[in-house]
């Protein structure tokens, strides 16, 4: 599939809920947070179909996302319903690790290919801090889950507030060295601003080369991660909601209102 500004679109990106088991500064907002309706939250069969409709349009990789993925129930039976859909040949989750011991060989065996693991902090306490509850041992058990039942490459996903030189980041940098892990560092983004980096050794955040697609937990495709544009799958049909993404995908993000815990980052 190619946008309006011949950029190959082959990534879809899919929330599966909002809900999340951390509380992070940087996405989620002090005090109470008004989660979806569940009667608006996309089922495990309307996602596939759209994977299914997407794949024959040209997507070939896929990237579950939440909220955090792992608390959503029977995340296993979708991964496996996806996994089954010919023609996907990159197939990754993205996840803040807590849960990932427990579901890391089912994940495996379901036909998940990799994972990225959110990594702000070694320290006990600024991880506790940064997450407002978080066990970064848990997420270190979960990582060396991870590489045990093959899925690799793991990529950390650390969040940094303006350089990879910050300490935080200097002390995840050289874990994943010692690891053999890929690590990302992404600045911190104020979406409603327009305020967005280039992801440091990743791909994101860079318009001009933008490969993606967005499903929400609530059935919107969303061309732009910063714009408030979506097509719902529910009201048009997988393929009208995608072709209509396609082709009002912006040249660049400007500014939206979305939150990252319901579109997924």
């Amino acid at each position: 599939m190619l946008d309006a500004f011949n950029r190959r679109i082959n990534y879809l990106r899919i929330s599966v809920t909002d809900k999340c088991n951390l509380r992070c500064r940087y996405c989620m907002p002090d005090g109470q947070i008004k989660l979806l309706p569940r009667s608006e939250i996309l089922s495990y069969e309307e996602i596939v179909e759209v994977v299914k409709v997407a794949v024959g349009m040209g997507i070939t990789k896929v990237r579950l996302t939440g909220g955090e993925p792992l608390v959503k129930r029977n995340i296993v039976h979708l991964v496996a319903a996806i996994a089954r859909i010919d023609g996907i040949v990159d197939f990754g989750m993205s996840t803040n690790g807590l849960l990932l011991r427990h579901f890391a060989r089912g994940l495996a065996e379901a036909g998940l290919h990799r994972v990225n693991v959110s990594l702000d902090s070694l320290s006990p306490e600024r991880y506790a801090y940064i997450t407002r509850g978080g066990d970064v041992g848990k997420v270190l058990d979960g990582i060396d889950a991870a590489l045990e039942a093959g899925l690799a490459p793991v990529k950390i996903n650390c969040v940094i507030t303006e350089s990879p030189q910050e300490q935080d980041a200097r002390e995840v940098a050289r874990y994943a060295a010692d690891r053999g892990l890929q690590v990302r560092f992404i600045r911190q983004m104020v979406t409603a601003e327009g305020q967005f980096w280039p992801v440091i050794g990743g791909h994101g955040g860079k318009c001009a080369s933008c490969n993606r697609l967005r499903l929400s937990s609530n059935g919107m495709i969303r061309p732009c991660l910063f714009s408030d544009l979506a097509f719902s799958v529910r009201e048009l049909g997988p393929r009208r909601a995608i072709e209509w993404a396609l082709r009002s995908k912006p040249e660049s993000g400007a500014v939206s209102h979305n939150k990252f815990y319901e579109v997924g980052g």
